[in-house]
């Protein structure tokens, strides 16, 4: 095992492939004769070859529940925005809520007061354990920091319930493997609560793409840019300042998903095309070290802080795919920038752009369309999800700009019609995969880093998802 391997298996938080139990032995690579363990080392000569008897999940449809019973993990931050949303949908039982701390569920109960929902409260260190393991209970939604994800969510679903996991929904390779081999043998839905794949723009966006108005898509731009120093830097925001501690403790690109979800629909990633390589580059902290010091010398709670080294302000993750596309994805929380997300689709015949805004679509030549024939294009190609949720989103107030109701409405809806979710594992799997894979790629000069294929081979035949025209389902209802 070379240095580099050693490195990555160290500092990328990779730490072999045993699956409790589980098969997942290395074989060896059959384009170079060498040792392939496990699919987080050298690009050029390493592949994943995970052995369990594999079960496509894309496409896959459970039977159809008349009631979907939830239970959610993690009342903090996003927890009870999902809570306050999904109360709302037709066919929805609330059965356990759950946390570390007795008053976050004490004030998510509150939240539920008046209605028809009366679910248990679990709290300390092995709550979400005895929630997931209620026979009541068939979908779990974990809203908990996000290195606990993979674990709570391999749990569950070995206890028989679907998953719906905030993002990412790992945060090491060997737990985006854990993931897939846990859905495929279960086979229980596991998806990621991606929900800026549902704003408008991207869906007005996605469905040009599948109605050929870019033509080819080539290139696509994402980001996740926006200013998180006064979150991060907050004794109250984060329980014990969870996310400070992992801009102190990784590399690349943390937070990749809600940039790069959204493009990965309009290039059907894992369905017609996948992620082959990547190679990451991450400019030096310029700011919070300096903000942690800044601190430290009036508050003690911060000297532990003082000392540490800090992800970069910029990362920049370049990601070539299996049928020769591009994309450029970039992270920055640091910078005082505005909210942006870029979601920049380039094409043989036309172009889109969002942030910075007004959004702009291009039909072929070196300038954008007029707003009137914007508007005139939007009119045409606005999905029928989009024309469906969004007045109701804006009615009940749901979070970030609507998409919080798309996705929890969506995925409630496609329980209740026995269809397959608009996300799947191995959407799960390889968008969180960017996290350790850029991380290992910054760490080694920015050499390039195979991205694995965990879908087997099966990326060139799946069906696509994001029934955005809901061909099936779309007839469970709101209340408002």
């Amino acid at each position: 095992m070379n240095g580099d391997r050693r490195r990555f298996l160290r500092q990328g938080g990779f730490v072999g492939l045993g699956l409790a139990g589980r098969n997942l032995t290395p074989e060896r690579d059959r384009a170079s004769g060498q040792a392939s363990p496990g699919g987080s080392g050298q690009a050029a000569t390493e592949t994943p070859a995970p052995r369990w008897p594999r079960f496509n999940m894309a496409g896959f449809a459970a039977p159809p529940l008349d009631k979907v019973r939830i239970g959610i993990v993690g009342l903090g931050q996003r927890g009870p925005g999902h809570l306050k949303t999904v109360a709302r949908v037709e066919g929805v039982e609330i059965r356990g809520l759950c946390d570390l701390r007795p008053e976050k569920v004490e004030a998510a109960q509150k939240l539920l007061a008046g209605s028809a929902h009366h679910p248990e409260s679990f709290t300390g260190e092995e709550g979400w354990k005895r929630l997931c393991e209620r026979e009541d209970v068939d979908l779990v939604m974990i809203t908990t920091p996000w290195t606990m994800h993979a674990a709570m969510a391999v749990y569950a679903m070995n206890h028989g319930k679907h998953v719906a996991s905030e993002v990412p929904a790992a945060s090491t390779l060997e737990e985006c493997w854990q993931l897939v081999a846990t859905a495929e043998q279960t086979r229980r839905h596991c998806m990621m609560l991606e929900n800026y794949s549902y704003g408008a723009f991207p869906l007005l966006t996605l469905n040009m793409a599948r109605r050929g108005f870019f033509g080819e898509v080539v290139h696509a731009d994402c980001a996740y840019n926006t200013s998180k120093m006064r979150n991060n830097f907050d004794r109250n925001m984060y329980w014990d300042m969870w996310w400070l501690k992992q801009y102190a403790s990784r590399r690349g690109n943390i937070y990749p998903t809600h940039g790069l979800g959204p493009v990965s629909q309009v290039m059907g990633i894992n369905r017609g095309d996948r992620f082959e390589l990547l190679v990451s580059v991450e400019s030096r902290d310029f700011m919070m070290a300096a903000k942690a010091k800044e601190l430290a010398a009036t508050d003690d709670f911060f000297e532990p802080f003082a000392a540490k080294t800090f992800r970069g302000n910029m990362s920049v993750t370049t990601i070539r795919t299996a049928r020769g596309r591009t994309i450029m994805l970039q992270h920055d929380a640091t910078s005082p920038s505005p909210h942006n997300l870029i979601h920049g689709i380039y094409g043989t015949k036309g172009a889109a752009l969002f942030d910075p805004p007004p959004p702009r679509l291009s039909v072929g030549n070196d300038t954008w369309v007029s707003p009137e024939e914007f508007a005139a294009l939007e009119k045409e190609h606005t999905p029928k999800i989009t024309e469906l949720v969004s007045e109701l989103a804006r009615k009940i107030g749901a979070g970030h700009w609507g998409t919080d109701l798309f996705i929890d409405w969506r995925l409630v809806d496609c329980l209740r019609n026995g269809i397959p979710l608009d996300q799947d594992v191995y959407d799960a799997a390889v968008l969180s995969s960017i996290v350790p894979l850029s991380q290992w790629s910054v760490l080694n000069r920015s050499n390039s880093i195979d991205v694995p294929d965990f879908t087997n081979g099966a990326w060139e035949r799946n069906p696509s998802n994001m029934d955005i025209m809901l061909e099936r389902g779309g007839t469970t209802r709101v209340i408002v």
